[in-house]
């Protein structure tokens, strides 16, 4: 059990380091903002700065002369450049989503073949212990194909061919 339980520990600080090795300083950047834009904060100082926008360019606020009259173009180009900006960054982080998502994929693909490896061990030593103590087994084909290993390359060929 401890060294299952190391192999994993192996596994993970494998990951972390692989995800550290790939992280630029863009991708701490991106991350910050997609932390900070991704927030009710967030959206509540930009619908703040909008109500206060458009009452500034209504002539609401006494005092204080428009600068952006309706239909407010100017505020119109911000929003619209913000929005750019918000989407690039939303694509950064989901790119970054993605690589993590192929190493997590690669590791969960070497665990599932090493667990079918060790299921059709396991599989070949009960066969075994079972004719060692003269235990008639009954003769089950499908059991018989689950005692051969499993051939990968055969696998990724039927996917390629299906997809």
């Amino acid at each position: 059990m401890k060294e299952i339980q190391d192999r994993h520990k192996k596994l993970r600080e494998e990951l972390r380091s692989k995800l550290s090795e790939q992280r630029t300083w863009k991708d701490s950047v991106a991350d910050f903002l997609t932390v900070q834009f991704g927030t009710v904060w967030f959206l509540s100082l930009n619908a703040i700065v909008f109500v206060v926008w458009i009452l500034l360019n209504r002539n609401l606020i006494p005092g204080i002369k428009p600068f952006d009259l309706y239909p407010f173009n100017f505020l119109t180009m911000v929003v619209s450049l913000e929005a750019i900006f918000l989407s690039v960054i939303v694509l950064i982080s989901q790119n970054k989503q993605s690589r993590i998502a192929e190493i997590r994929e690669r590791i969960d693909f070497e665990i599932n073949v090493r667990a079918e490896e060790e299921a059709t061990k396991i599989l070949v030593i009960v066969e075994q212990i079972a004719r060692h103590h003269g235990i008639a087994l009954a003769r089950d084909p499908e059991l018989k194909d689950l005692e051969q290993r499993t051939d990968i390359t055969k696998i990724r060929e039927r996917i390629e061919h299906d997809t």
